[in-house]
């Protein structure tokens, strides 16, 4: 992908997948706008190298045009949109409604509105995308943590719904990764069985969704497309 004067957007990405993707592309020369909602290292990392940080409250309408607004404050154009941020939420008893609010208004709500209303930043960059980055278990369901895949199904239904609606100037695209990396205090006995439901068997770490990302931005023909970046999980 060639660099482009205007920056590129990635939401959440104040660590994980989002901090590795932001200074991946910094790396290679693209400004970098991100949102964070918690002070992180990650987010300071990425200042002093140069991207610019915003803060955003996804979890209400209100906090979602506050950082459109804001936004639109920092740049008149945009090369893409990367929709990472992410919430994961217990849904507990008696707080089931609660949490499935919150799930739906950061993957849904959010993407929905910055597409409609940062469509104009988009069209000032050619090429110009979106990308929404999903999870692979909206293709089986999730008996425990319904509302978490609900909404990221949501996400999915609104990458085909956009990248109908912003043909041709637009391409709209989503990558559904499963299990990437394993937190630290993840024992040996659930590494084993987390491993073991793909059928490549590995903790690929971040890098393969910035590998997507850079398919996704630097092919001119593909859009309405969600990349399954599972290790073959769909074999077992």
């Amino acid at each position: 992908m060639t660099t482009s004067p205007a920056p590129i957007l990635i939401t959440g990405a104040g660590q994980r997948v989002g901090l590795h993707c932001a200074l991946r592309l910094l790396e290679e020369g693209h400004r970098v706008i991100i949102s964070y909602r918690t002070e992180r290292p990650g987010v300071q990392a990425l200042r002093e190298r140069g991207a610019i940080a915003l803060f955003a409250d996804f979890s209400s309408e209100a906090g979602i045009q506050a950082f459109i607004s804001q936004l639109h404050d920092h740049t008149d154009s945009l090369r893409a949109i990367v929709h990472n941020a992410s919430q994961w939420l217990e849904e507990t008893p008696g707080q089931e409604s609660a949490a499935f609010a919150d799930m739906f208004s950061v993957h849904m709500l959010a993407p929905y509105l910055i597409n409609l209303n940062c469509a104009d930043l988009l069209r000032r960059s050619s090429p110009a995308d979106i990308v929404h980055i999903g999870d692979d278990v909206t293709r089986r369901g999730s008996s425990k943590h319904i509302a978490y895949c609900a909404t990221k199904a949501g996400l999915d239904s609104l990458t085909l719904s956009f990248a109908a609606k912003y043909a041709p100037t637009i391409k709209v695209n989503g990558i559904a990764p499963a299990l990437l990396m394993f937190n630290p205090d993840d024992d040996a006995a659930y590494r084993a069985k987390a491993l073991a439901k793909s059928a490549l068997g590995i903790e690929p770490g971040c890098e393969v969704v910035y590998q997507s990302l850079r398919y996704l931005l630097d092919n001119p023909y593909v859009t309405g497309t969600t990349l399954t970046v599972n290790g073959g999980r769909h074999l077992k």
